[in-house]
C-alpha cells in the first residue's frame, strides 16, 4: 500500500472513531411562540419575582414514572433549575438553568431533568441545550391555558414541605428581594409592581414590533397613553422577541386603579393597530422617539 493510500486509510479510521459533533441549539427570536399565553411565559422568564403556573406533559411525553402535571415557577430555592419533591410533584424554575439560543429548549432540559430525577431530589445543574433537545412545544399539552399566579413571596417553596432544613434562610433572602407585584385581571400579561420610591406597569404584548410601535405612536400623540393622572409612558423593553411597554406611576396608584384604564387603553390600541401603517408627520416623529427608548433584556 502506498503512502497516500495509508494516509487516506488512517484518516478514515480516525474519523470513524470520533464522536459525532453536537450541534448547538439554534437561536430562536421568539422561543415561546406557539405556546398558550406566550406573553405570560415571557413575563415569567424576564420580569416577575415570585409566580407560578401549571403545565401538563402532552400524552406520552412524560418520562416514565413522572407525574403529568408540572409547576412552572419563576425561581426555586438556591436557584435550582428543577426539583422533584418527595411527594412526586415536579417544579422547574424559568430564571435558572442553561442559556442557549433558545429559551424553550433551555426550559425543556430542566423539565426533563426534574421529571426524571429521583423523588426528593433537587436538580442543581442541567446540561446545555443542543439542536437535538426537544422544545417545550414538543413536550407540553398546548391546548391548556397557561394561568399565572403571582405570589407575595416565595412561601410556596415550603408550603407543603415537612423537611425545611436549609430552606428558611434562602426563603427569607428571596422574600426580602421580591418587589410587590400584581397581575391585572382585565387584560393579558400586564403587571403592576412597586419598587419603593416608584410604581410601574410593565405590559408584555404579542403584536409584531413594527405594528405595535406604529399604534403606540398614534396614542402617544393624542396622550391616550396616559393611563391615570400623573402616569407617564416611559418606553419599552424587548424580551424574547416581544415588546413590553412600561409606565411610571404615581406612588400609591396600586394595581386595582389600573384595571379600567388598562382595558380602555387596550381597546384604543386595537383601534390604532387596525388603522394601518400610514402616519402623520407628528406621529412619525413620535414613533422615532419611541423606537429610541428601548432596552433589550437578554
Amino acid at each position: 500500500m502506498g503512502k497516500a493510500s495509508r494516509r487516506k486509510h488512517g484518516a478514515t479510521a480516525d474519523q470513524s472513531s470520533r464522536p459525532a459533533r453536537v450541534e448547538p441549539a439554534p437561536f430562536v427570536a421568539r422561543p415561546f411562540e406557539g405556546l398558550p399565553n406566550e406573553t405570560d411565559w415571557v413575563a415569567m422568564r424576564e420580569i416577575l419575582p415570585a409566580a407560578t403556573a401549571t403545565v401538563r406533559f402532552a400524552e406520552g411525553k412524560a418520562p416514565e414514572g413522572a407525574a403529568d402535571e408540572v409547576t412552572v415557577a419563576t425561581v426555586l430555592p438556591l436557584a435550582w433549575p428543577g426539583l422533584h419533591r418527595a411527594d412526586g410533584s415536579v417544579f422547574i424554575g424559568t430564571q435558572s438553568g442553561s442559556a442557549s439560543g433558545d429559551a424553550s429548549r433551555d426550559l425543556a432540559v430542566s423539565l426533563l431533568a426534574a421529571a426524571s430525577a429521583e423523588q426528593g431530589t433537587p436538580v442543581a445543574a442541567v446540561p446545555q441545550a443542543t439542536a437535538e433537545t426537544p422544545r417545550l412545544q414538543d413536550l407540553l399539552d398546548t391546548t391548556a391555558d397557561f394561568d399565572v399566579t403571582v405570589h407575595e413571596g416565595f412561601d410556596f417553596w415550603i408550603s407543603d414541605v415537612e423537611d425545611r432544613e436549609g430552606l428558611e434562610e434562602a426563603l427569607q433572602r428571596a422574600n426580602d428581594a421580591a418587589s410587590p407585584t400584581a397581575r391585572l385581571t382585565g387584560v393579558e400579561a400586564a403587571y403592576w409592581t412597586s419598587v419603593g420610591s416608584k410604581e410601574h406597569l410593565r405590559w408584555v404584548m404579542p403584536e409584531p414590533e413594527d405594528e405595535l410601535l406604529t399604534a403606540l405612536a398614534r396614542l402617544h400623540v393624542t396622550r391616550a397613553d396616559v393611563l391615570v393622572p400623573g402616569a407617564r409612558f416611559v418606553g419599552m423593553f424587548r424580551a424574547l422577541g416581544l415588546l413590553a411597554p412600561v409606565w411610571d406611576l404615581p406612588v400609591g396608584t396600586g394595581a386595582e386603579a389600573l384595571e379600567g384604564p388598562a382595558a380602555a387603553f387596550r381597546a384604543a390600541l386595537d383601534e390604532a393597530l387596525a388603522a394601518g401603517p400610514d402616519l402623520t408627520p407628528e406621529e412619525r416623529s413620535a414613533r422615532a422617539g419611541l423606537a429610541n427608548r428601548q432596552v433589550t433584556i437578554r
